[in-house]
Formats: C-alpha cells, sequence, structure tokens
C-alpha cells in the first residue's frame, strides 16, 4: 500500500469473506474459521464441536466447493471481485488524496488487523471500518467489533478507529435500493411480487435482544413504501438456515414454493442484507429458489441482484464516509 502525506483518513470496507479457491480443502479453512466463531453459532462448544468437526465440515465442504465452482469468476469469488470494485470506485471519489480506502473480511484474508497496520503506517489520523452490513446483527456486525477488541488488547498505543454500526434506515440507502427495483422494471417488467429475502439467523438470537429482525423489517417497508406499494404487492422472508433449529420466518424456499402452488405467477426478488453479490444471491436465490418457484407452479422469476458498485451504492458509501471527515 502506497504512503501519501495527505492522507488522513482511512477506510476499511468489510464483509463477511470468502474461501481463497473453489476446493474443498479452501471451503474447509474457511468454513472452519467462519462456524468456529461463537458469534456465528452460539451452541456449547461440547456440542458443536462433534457436529462441526464430524458432519459438517466433511460432509459440507465438497459441497459448498461445487458450488462455489459453478459461481466462481476468473478474477476470483464474485465476493471479492465485487468488493475489489468498490473499493476502486470508492477510492475515485476522493482524489485529493486524504481518503484512503481499502477492504478486509471478518473470515479468510485479508484481516482486518494488516489493514489497520497498513493504513496506519501510511500516514492516517483515523479510520473508519464500514461494515458492508446494512442491518446490525450480533452475527456479522458484533464479529468485526471482537476482532478489533482482541486488537486493542494487544495494543499500548490504541488505534484511531470507528467502526459504523448500521446503515438500514439511511434514506440514501433506501433510496439506493428502491432505484435498483426500478431500474430492474423498467428494463422489463413488474412481476405481482416483490420478495425482500434477507439473511436468516436463529430465532433464539433474536429473543436474546439482536436487533436483525426489526431492522430487516424497517428496510422493507421503506422501500416498499418508496416504490408505492401495496401490503399485497410485497413480503419479506429470510433465507440461507442452518440445522434444526427455528430461524426466523417465513423461509424463503417455502414462501416461495406456497406463492407457486398458489397461483403466483411472477415473482421479484430482492436482497437487501447482502451489499454485494455472493454464493447466498448467486446460487441459493438466482438459481436454487428460482427452480424452486418455477417447478411449483410459477411462471417467471426474477432476481435483481445487490448494489454491488453501481453509482446509487457508492454514493450512499461515499456519504457515510464524508460525515467522518472532520
Amino acid at each position: 500500500m502506497k504512503s501519501d502525506k495527505n492522507t488522513r483518513l482511512g477506510v476499511v470496507l468489510m464483509n463477511l469473506g470468502t474461501p481463497v479457491e473453489p476446493t474443498p480443502k479452501a471451503v474447509r479453512q474457511f468454513l472452519e474459521e467462519f462456524l468456529g466463531d461463537r458469534r456465528v453459532v452460539e451452541i456449547p462448544r461440547l456440542i458443536w464441536w462433534p457436529i462441526l468437526y464430524g458432519i459438517i465440515l466433511p460432509f459440507r465442504s465438497p459441497k459448498v466447493a461445487r458450488l462455489y465452482k459453478e459461481i466462481w469468476l476468473p478474477e476470483g469469488s464474485p465476493l471479492k471481485v465485487i468488493t475489489e470494485k468498490q473499493v476502486d470506485a470508492l477510492q475515485s471519489r476522493f482524489s485529493s488524496g486524504d481518503v484512503q480506502v481499502t477492504y478486509a473480511m471478518t473470515y479468510g484474508a485479508p484481516k482486518l488487523e494488516q489493514r489497520i497496520s497498513e493504513l496506519e503506517s501510511s500516514g492516517v489520523d483515523k479510520i473508519v471500518v464500514l461494515p458492508l452490513y446494512p442491518q446490525y446483527s450480533a452475527t456479522t456486525t458484533a464479529a468485526i467489533y471482537d476482532q478489533f477488541a482482541k486488537l486493542i488488547v494487544r495494543q499500548r498505543n490504541i488505534s484511531n478507529v470507528t467502526i459504523h454500526k448500521e446503515y438500514y434506515s439511511r434514506r440514501d440507502y433506501i433510496i439506493a435500493l428502491a432505484n435498483s427495483v426500478r431500474r430492474h422494471w423498467e428494463a422489463g417488467e413488474q412481476s405481482e411480487k416483490l420478495l425482500f429475502s434477507f439473511h436468516g439467523i436463529p430465532k433464539r438470537c433474536v429473543d436474546k435482544g439482536d436487533p436483525y429482525e426489526l431492522q430487516s423489517r424497517k428496510t422493507a417497508q421503506l422501500v416498499a413504501e418508496e416504490l408505492g406499494l401495496v401490503e399485497s404487492q410485497w413480503a419479506i422472508s429470510f433465507q440461507s438456515r442452518l440445522g434444526k433449529a427455528e430461524w426466523l420466518k417465513p423461509y424463503t424456499d417455502l414462501l416461495l414454493e406456497s406463492w407457486g402452488r398458489e397461483g403466483v405467477e411472477s415473482v421479484d426478488v430482492l436482497c437487501p442484507a447482502f451489499a454485494s453479490d455472493c454464493l447466498e444471491t448467486v446460487e441459493e436465490i438466482d438459481k436454487e429458489n428460482r427452480e424452486i418457484f418455477l417447478s411449483s407452479g410459477g411462471k417467471r422469476f426474477e432476481y435483481i441482484p445487490c448494489l454491488n458498485d453501481s453509482v446509487d451504492h457508492i454514493d450512499l458509501l461515499e456519504k457515510i464516509v464524508t460525515e467522518y471527515r472532520i
């Protein structure tokens, strides 16, 4: 990373992470770190370790590796490629040299500690960590706080770091999502239903105080209002559940299946919890859940891509960063 004497603010865009390659070994390494985090899975370790090491890692890793291989790009995984494009696009907004943008991953590489060290060495005065999770959850954003907490315990001169907690109801975020839907409709046609599919979390997390469900529902409501939709035209659901415990409902796959059987002919699906397209959107939604809806009687399934490196998204990120340039 190049040093610039004019750089005063460092920005770290932060996402979940990705395997380094679509192989069982690389996927196993990634899943071991990810699913081994107590923030992600709160089951007592004596119960969870046998499940993780005896069942999930040996049997799920090859399956997930095959799924990654289907969506892998020449430059790497979609999540990594898109995150790098977001960094480049955001950096181009700060040509004066007083803002330096990079990225880190909660699981895998590059690590937050590495990026903070690089930014401090380049001469920044303060750092903003911007998690690309619009809705806060202890299962995602809090894991970033944990990593920084572990870092400062080892530091004598504490880094001047601020973590931006959430942006689920920001007007510019809502507008960006609504505009992505409008553009999709303008390029084709509006479906009978607009489904907001959020990544799920165990219901017990919400019961313990996690605000994720409320924030997700608020995001969906605000976007629906911005689009002028009536209640019958949209719905919210939760995807990507793991294990037998109850997760947030309704489940995306079961809702789409029921819609197909009930005669709903067309659906548009938006995934507002994801800032970048990844395995959970490209494969799980646009492939797996598409097939579920169509095989259940649906006629047309349209996936609306994440904000990715769209102008509206970079505008939003630029505004957030600018608020820290004091």
